[in-house]
């Protein structure tokens, strides 16, 4: 069913979890493909005898080339982006499959929803702590509750999971290279599928994975995301958010409206365009 891109970094705890949570818990079978940076805490002895498969830098390139490498193997038409610090919940790849059986095209992205121990004021996330380690994983407490941590669905998918169509993975150029390590790099590819005519961004109540939160980026040197992506589409990834994806908004079903020209869109532009010029 999906092809599955993991990068991973010297995670090697995490990225067990992950696998075995895909295993264990999707409804479908699915193709996992592991990139793995440098690997030398365990995870290249790890990915050989695992059964997934795997493309290999001796260095940490990043995310960006990383998910690049991982999906020139992808054999299935949906492509899906996973962090290793996630653990997928049952049933999460059923409930993405239901929300595209509706569309009757194969731009889209769609989003998994995170159940995260913090509240970071992300307006699409579920706060529930069941952990930040795999050590202080209460993996059968977070079990018995995912039914009611289900939420409504909502607008603006950019965040992993992520599930897009192989046709608009290799179209759009996947991850922007000229991002590495990768801050940003989910906006980014967000607003260059919009660009190219995708109006469903759709975030899945019930597909439910959870984020022990920056196990991986939360180790690495990170880019000025922000700016590279202001320079580079002329606004802000808030107004992005905001005006264009309606991110954390109830999905109501249908495609999204282009965005309202209402004094306060053309502020957020104009103080886009003051800030690219004056810094």
């Amino acid at each position: 069913m999906f092809s599955i891109l993991i990068p991973s970094w010297n995670n090697l705890d995490y990225l067990r979890l992950c696998v075995d949570s895909i295993r264990k818990n999707s409804v479908h079978r699915h193709q996992v493909i592991v990139h793995v940076n440098d690997g030398s805490d365990g995870t290249r002895e790890w990915v050989q005898q695992s059964g997934v498969d795997v493309t290999f830098t001796e260095t940490n390139v990043g995310i960006c080339w990383a998910v690049n490498e991982a999906a020139m193997l992808a054999e299935h038409d949906y492509i899906v982006y996973l962090n290793d610090d996630m653990y997928c919940l049952p049933g999460w790849d059923s409930a993405l499959l239901d929300r595209l059986k509706p569309l009757t095209t194969d731009l889209y992205m769609l989003s998994g929803t995170m159940v995260e121990p913090r509240d970071s004021g992300n307006p699409c996330v579920v706060v529930g702590d069941y952990g930040d380690t795999v050590a202080s994983f209460c993996e059968a407490d977070l079990l018995r509750d995912a039914p009611r941590l289900r939420r409504g669905d909502w607008a603006g998918a950019t965040w992993p999971p992520t599930l897009v169509h192989r046709n608009w993975w290799f179209k759009s150029g996947g991850y922007s290279t000229e991002l590495s390590p990768g801050m940003s790099s989910d906006n980014d590819f967000s607003m260059k599928l919009w660009h190219a005519g995708c109006r469903h961004f759709i975030g899945a109540g019930d597909s439910l994975v959870y984020h022990f939160q920056c196990k991986s980026t939360g180790k690495v040197v990170k880019n000025d995301g922000r700016r590279q992506f202001l320079d580079k589409w002329h606004m802000t990834q808030s107004t992005f958010d905001k005006f264009h994806l309606r991110r954390g908004a109830a999905w109501t079903g249908g495609a999204l409206p282009e965005p309202e020209d209402t004094a306060a869109y053309r502020w957020a532009l104009r103080k886009a365009a003051l800030k690219r010029r004056f810094g």
